[in-house]
């Protein structure tokens, strides 16, 4: 019996083979590698595809989240050393884009039932140094917007989302209720592969309904230019190329059906797994399921269970960034629900390149553990 992959890029991106080597020749042949037509394009995609004013492509999701700090710190809304909430059950990049920049990462335990972060978790670190609250739309769940965008405004705060595991829930900036000033608000994107909406390489994007933000991080990105060879700033080589923005165009036609796949899947682990053992994720808002992550006492034993049984899974995120030996200062810290996460969370193949065989096969697996 075949095993069935936590994720297989290469099945993720079989039905658009032959799209896709049209358009790297298209780009070859065109002779203009950086910052042209296809990145151009995608640009305006993507930001009219999450109703943001402007998207700026980028080197990566890391460097996303650097450039909107750099910017608001050379907009003078940021100075050295200021705080910024972060949850820590979280992928690293989250807190290093936070101390690349100069700025303090404040970490902050999530809610223990969906592991987001919660206006309750920022009012216990908020303090009179912190300067932006900055959310992980984590496994693909939707954090609580609306208030955590009141409880900026009212202590007039700045607001970026990590949107890296989110790309399809498109009402994250401007059907927010609550609004903040534009320039005080962005969300950061990773095009990484395993991501839903994934390019071939590395990719990342800044959206955002500010055209000063935006075009200070189009500078930043390309050195800290915007007229070649005059640079009014320090800044950074992260570009999208025209490779990775033809592939993501003619993806993202298509992420509408593949998220719904991922949709209908994780609906059938929620309805089908019973199993006291395992705890099943708590949805409480939207989501696109980049990850489906349940947790259990006996993870390892689960994991080695499942690999038995031909079913690959991956732990999301096994060391807490407190835990790294990164970031000695924080080894004294104490974030039991993220540690407690961290000892118990699995990630179970929940992508679209999924057979409805194959999902029953996990079903199956995780009720006779």
């Amino acid at each position: 019996m075949k095993n069935i992959s936590y994720l297989s890029l290469k099945a993720i991106n079989a039905p658009y083979e032959k799209a896709i080597a049209e358009a790297l020749i298209k780009v070859v042949d065109s002779g203009w590698y950086l910052r042209g037509r296809c990145v151009s394009m995608f640009e305006n995609e993507w930001a009219s595809y999450c109703d943001a004013g402007y998207c700026v492509g980028c080197g990566n999701g890391l460097d996303a989240l650097r450039l909107v700090l750099m910017a608001w710190k050379n907009a003078r809304l940021l100075e050295q050393g200021d705080e910024v909430i972060v949850p820590a059950n979280t992928f690293i990049a989250t807190v290093l884009a936070v101390s690349e920049s100069g700025l303090t990462p404040v970490l902050t335990d999530p809610d223990p039932d969906t592991g987001l972060l919660t206006v309750s978790a920022i009012e216990e670190m908020v303090s009179s140094r912190t300067r932006v609250i900055l959310p992980v739309h984590l496994y693909g769940q939707l954090c609580d917007m609306e208030s955590i965008m009141s409880y900026a405004s009212a202590h007039s705060l700045l607001v970026l989302e990590d949107c890296a595991q989110c790309h399809g829930i498109n009402h994250i900036m401007s059907r927010s209720a609550v609004k903040i000033p534009a320039g005080h608000h962005a969300c950061a994107w990773s095009f990484y592969p395993g991501k839903n909406l994934g390019a071939l390489g590395d990719a990342g994007a800044v959206t955002t309904d500010s055209k000063s933000l935006a075009d200070e991080v189009r500078a930043l990105s390309n050195y800290g230019s915007a007229e070649k060879y005059v640079n009014d700033v320090k800044g950074l080589n992260s570009r999208m190329d025209e490779l990775q923005a033809a592939v993501l165009s003619l993806k993202l036609a298509d992420l509408n059906r593949c998220n719904g796949r991922r949709i209908d899947i994780a609906h059938r682990y929620l309805d089908e797994v019973v199993n006291p053992k395992i705890m099943l994720p708590h949805i409480s808002t939207a989501s696109v399921f980049h990850i489906f992550p349940v947790r259990c006492d006996q993870r390892d034993e689960l994991q080695a269970f499942l690999d038995s049984r031909g079913i690959q899974t991956q732990i999301h995120y096994p060391i807490p960034p407190h835990k790294q030996q990164a970031y000695p200062e924080w080894h004294g810290c104490r974030l039991p629900v993220t540690e407690a996460i961290a000892c118990t969370e699995l990630s179970l193949p929940c992508n679209q390149a999924m057979t409805d065989d194959e999902v029953t096969r996990v079903i199956e697996a995780l009720n006779d553990f």
